[in-house]
């Protein structure tokens, strides 16, 4: 199989979001600048911003594409999940091609669903109320879908979100981890590890007479808390059998 047929998006299939500060930061991770920190936490610019804040959820990063009709399950840098050397992105391929139809459903050819594939504990373990993806993301290449219409999209399959945890203008991170409640909203065993802050905007897109405007995802940003391990769960770091998660679906 060549590069290509292995990696069908030729681009990753999701990226990095910038840190806030005070989050738990790793090697190849990268703090958000201070606008986008007062923006999201502290005040908006104006009456055009939008804060959306969702839990943030603890597994594997992966992805489900439409390419030419066809429904192909992705890991996060974008390789088929069939091809990755751990079991837990061959048991994601088996999940999706046993769920073809629902990805079908929702996704218009050219996009993917991005989300958090939970079956197996990473740095957190959980007893899923729900079957163990959850989507966070529609995209098209790098532009992604604004929250009411994905939530609408993936409505039609009925598939998890992570829990809205606030709406409307900024919030600080010491107010949205009080309402996660160390344990937020998708069964976790452990403390969650945080939340995103999904920046929105209704954006004037055309400067002349009666100008239009459009609904835009302007950036993202994240908190981790700051005593959080990353994936101890995982074999390769505790030198132990694998964790899984119990879940429902």
């Amino acid at each position: 199989m060549t590069e290509i047929e292995r990696k069908p998006l030729k681009i990753k299939s999701y990226g990095s979001i910038a840190h806030l500060p005070g989050s738990r930061i790793g090697p190849s991770d990268r703090k958000c600048h201070e606008g986008q920190k007062r923006i999201a936490t502290e005040k908006v610019r104006d009456k055009h911003d939008e804060i959306i804040v969702q839990e943030k959820l603890d597994g594997s990063n992966v992805g489900v594409a439409k390419l030419d009709g066809k429904i192909y399950a992705l890991t996060r840098v974008g390789y088929l999940a069939n091809t990755s050397p751990y079991p837990l992105h061959h048991k994601f391929d088996n999940w999706v091609n046993n769920n073809l139809s629902r990805f079908a459903d929702v996704l218009k050819d050219g996009e993917r669903l991005c989300g958090e594939w939970l079956i197996q504990a990473h740095g957190t373990r959980y007893n899923l109320p729900h079957e163990p993806l959850v989507v966070f993301d529609l995209m098209t290449g790098n532009t992604r879908t604004p929250y009411d219409e994905f939530i609408d999209r993936v409505k039609i399959s009925d598939f998890v979100t992570p829990k809205l945890l606030h709406r409307g203008k900024s919030i600080s991170i010491e107010s949205v981890m009080g309402l996660l409640n160390g344990k937020g909203f998708h069964g976790a065993i452990d403390e969650v590890e945080g939340a995103v802050w999904r920046i929105e905007r209704n954006e004037l897109i055309n400067r002349g007479k009666g100008g239009e405007r459009q609904i835009v995802v302007d950036f993202l940003v994240k908190y981790v808390r700051p005593d959080k391990i990353d994936g101890h769960y995982l074999p390769e770091l505790s030198n132990l059998p694998p964790v899984f998660n119990s879940w429902i679906g």
